[in-house]
């Protein structure tokens, strides 16, 4: 445990700050997972209505600096790709 006031805060800060990533790092899953599972399904029009959702968490999480743009970057295509490779087999069907 901190003895000095300023360390005290710092916990105190810290945890707030943690809380925050916690959450926006659990809605930045979630909303990757929703358009894995509408891929699964095969679901076209759920799959890019969860992929723009998925794009807004994403560029939230790193504008609050809980992603590297880079990782965001990455995640976005990686997950345009799935979309579009259903989107390539609902064209050949």
């Amino acid at each position: 445990m901190p003895i000095i006031k300023s360390a005290k805060k710092r916990v105190r800060s810290s945890a707030k700050k943690q809380a925050r990533n916690y959450a926006s790092r659990s809605q930045l899953k979630t909303s990757s997972r929703n358009v894995l599972d509408s891929v699964k399904e095969g679901s076209l029009e759920k799959a890019e209505s969860a992929l723009k959702a998925a794009y807004k968490s994403i560029d939230t999480a790193c504008k609050k600096n809980i992603l590297h743009k880079n990782t965001a970057a990455r995640k976005k295509s990686g997950l345009a790709k799935k979309v579009a490779g259903l989107k390539k087999a609902e064209k050949k069907n």
